[in-house]
């Protein structure tokens, strides 16, 4: 069978490799679609902090369930299913405090071990979740929407709170969708204004920001939030809940800075470099700050139920459609124009 490898950063190969063998308590699965995501680009640009080359990368897929035994879990030949990527060890600290999404030994697929970008795969049963009608399309979109959704309800968001997501890529997005669901009044803010304006067009958000330099991002803090005068200057009210989805030293500030005193920020980006920054704001605006990793089982089901709602139109989160065989033009091509392009995706179902 046919698989997609990233050999180093730069280069994407198609290799002929060995069909998996399933073992029990196992399903084979054909993939269907599969998402190429921040973490697949950061791989590829060898920036991400969780990849070693060689690998098979993707864990954003849909797939039709090709074998499977009699099973507890209603799985039957056929069905259209997506699947939790991140396996766990079950036996470390977070893991027996039912922390699972934040194994200390977690290997996500694509990422600490191969990925779903082949034509076959194997997985645990308990980790494959029914799509309940939804297409194979928007089923590959279903886990970075759980990305964003787990994060975004880390934040604790209310009814009227001033919400700030730093990054219009997909998790970006899909976050402010979500905190728009839950009540917030939410603005997007980033450096691509094409982005920001499709986004806005098509989601219809509070507002965007474009994030010229940190005087542009302040400046429009402080229109939307308001000023308070302390001591003859005037000091940003700040916004009630900042999220960043980048993965960057300089959004990751943005948001401290971004912040009311008494906020909630909350990281969901993942990158590799490091912040110096006076940590002492963090104790001054008291601010309250979460890591957010990975999804839980509950966030796929609520999700899938919620996309099959209509409450969320994922079709529209997909601007970028590549096939299989094309797929080395599409890392690069995302990689040159991710400015432009949101959700990029493999269409699986046609391999010759």
């Amino acid at each position: 069978m046919k698989a997609i490898y990233i050999n180093a950063p730069g280069e994407v190969e198609i290799r002929e490799i060995a069909m998996p063998v399933r073992k029990p308590g196992e399903a084979l699965l054909k993939v269907l679609y599969g998402g190429i995501c921040g973490s697949d680009l950061g791989s590829y640009r060898g920036t991400f902090a969780y990849f070693s080359y060689p690998r098979i990368p993707g864990h954003e897929f849909s797939a039709e369930i090709v074998e499977v035994d009699d099973n507890e879990y209603g799985l039957k030949k056929g069905m259209i299913v997506t699947c939790n990527p991140y396996f766990n060890c079950t036996k470390c600290s977070s893991c027996r405090r039912g922390i699972v999404n934040a194994c200390m030994d977690n290997q996500t697929m694509g990422c600490q071990r191969d990925g779903a970008f082949c034509e076959y795969i194997t997985m645990p049963l308990e980790r494959i979740y029914d799509g309940k009608g939804l297409s194979a399309k928007l089923l590959a979109a279903i886990e970075p929407f759980c990305i964003s959704y787990h994060g975004v309800q880390r934040a604790g968001i209310r009814q009227g709170d001033k919400v700030l997501v730093v990054g219009a890529g997909t998790i970006g997005v899909l976050a402010a969708n979500a905190a728009k669901a839950l009540g917030g009044e939410v603005y997007l803010c980033d450096v691509a204004e094409e982005k920001l304006k499709y986004a806005m067009d098509v989601f219809g958000f509070a507002g965007t920001i474009v994030n010229s330099s940190p005087d542009a991002l302040s400046k429009a803090v402080a229109e939307i939030t308001g000023t308070t005068e302390i001591n003859g200057a005037q000091v940003n009210n700040g916004f009630d809940v900042c999220i960043e989805a980048v993965g960057l030293p300089s959004t990751f500030q943005n948001c401290i800075d971004a912040a009311a005193f008494g906020a909630r920020v909350v990281l969901i980006g993942v990158g590799k470099q490091n912040l110096d920054f006076n940590f002492t704001l963090l104790q001054k605006k008291e601010l309250n700050v979460f890591g957010s990793r990975n999804a839980l089982k509950k966030d796929f089901i609520e999700l899938i139920d919620l996309v099959n709602a209509g409450k969320v139109d994922l079709e529209k989160i997909i601007t970028n459609m590549y096939s299989f065989a094309d797929a080395p033009k599409a890392f690069k091509e995302f990689s040159e124009n991710s400015a432009h392009m949101l959700k990029v995706m493999l269409d699986f179902s046609k391999i010759d």
